[in-house]
């Protein structure tokens, strides 16, 4: 990963982790049990349907030929 990307990726977790961290119950996050499951759930819940939507649209994208992949 570029540098510049790395940075970016950076800055989008920042900012998706305090939208989580936003929509946690706080006495959830009291206790490292607390904070791991709370963060499997979001992940779960949030994170990777939308990362392997991604994903398949762009293995879609190449399976047509798209020049956009």
């Amino acid at each position: 990963m570029k540098p510049e990307q790395e940075q970016a990726l950076k800055a989008h977790l920042q900012a998706i982790a305090q939208i989580l961290y936003d929509d946690s119950d706080p006495d959830a996050l009291q206790t490292l049990e607390g904070i791991e499951m709370t963060v499997r759930q979001k992940i779960q819940a949030h994170v990777s349907p939308e990362l392997g939507n991604f994903l398949l649209e762009r293995l879609q994208q190449q399976s047509q030929g798209d020049p956009e992949n």
